[in-house]
């Protein structure tokens, strides 16, 4: 169910701190340890590495990555509290539009027993779209400074704990930023319908399923952005 779901999400730990880690069998490996010796994947890198920059411009660059990674960490904290409150909203949001799979006559907007009045049945929800459009600012903004951490020594090579978990939460930044946009576009064909040719009297089921999908691709990317977080716990 969606509200159990929704409560289950929001019990889960808010990210407050994100380890820097460096994997010391990439330290390591770039050094020369005998005459033909031979190097291994992650040593052969880190010494191109090495090659191309000075011991002063790796210590800068790792400088600069802390910098904003502590503005990437915050941004990250801020954007998964404004989702907390986007996906509540959106959930009463939807109680007071559709109920729970209840039939147009049944909804809690024509019974007139709409959570923040009957004022919420009609226009844009404010606190949902207000939230949604912070949590998405954001967001993106989080997401664009993910790139722009620079990373001279391969943080997220070698085998180490830190390193997998680097790796893994790079990958998750593709699954949420895909719930984002399906959300956008889900978000945009709901709250719009009648631009769209959809009628809430004529075509309720319809509006009521795309809303459905708009609500569980939320819960998705909500659960997703805090696995995403919550694996880079110290």
């Amino acid at each position: 169910m969606p509200s159990l779901f929704l409560a289950l999400l929001l019990t889960s730990p808010l990210p407050t701190s994100y380890a820097l880690e460096i994997d010391p069998s990439i330290v390591a490996s770039a050094a020369v340890h005998t005459a033909g010796a031979h190097l291994s994947a992650e040593g052969a890198v880190a010494m191109a590495k090495g090659a191309e920059l000075s011991s002063e411009d790796v210590a800068r660059l790792l400088d600069k990555r802390r910098k904003i990674g502590k503005a990437h960490q915050w941004l990250g904290i801020s954007t998964w509290i404004a989702m907390t409150a986007a996906s509540v909203f959106g959930t009463i949001q939807y109680r007071n539009l559709y109920g729970f799979f209840s039939p147009l006559e049944a909804t809690p907007c024509v019974e007139g027993r709409a959570i923040f009045g009957q004022d919420a049945c009609i226009g844009r929800p404010v606190s949902h779209t207000t939230t949604v459009a912070l949590g998405g600012a954001l967001y993106f903004t989080t997401f664009g400074l993910s790139f722009a951490m620079p990373d001279p020594i391969g943080l997220d090579e070698g085998d180490s704990k830190s390193a997998r978990r680097l790796r893994q939460h790079k990958r998750l930044r593709w699954a949420h930023l895909g719930g984002m946009a399906a959300q956008i576009l889900l978000g945009i064909l709901s709250a719009n319908g009648d631009a769209f040719g959809l009628s809430r009297s004529e075509n309720y089921r319809a509006l009521q399923g795309i809303a459905t999908a708009h609500l569980l691709v939320g819960y998705a990317t909500y659960a997703t952005l805090t696995w995403s977080g919550a694996i880079m716990l110290k």
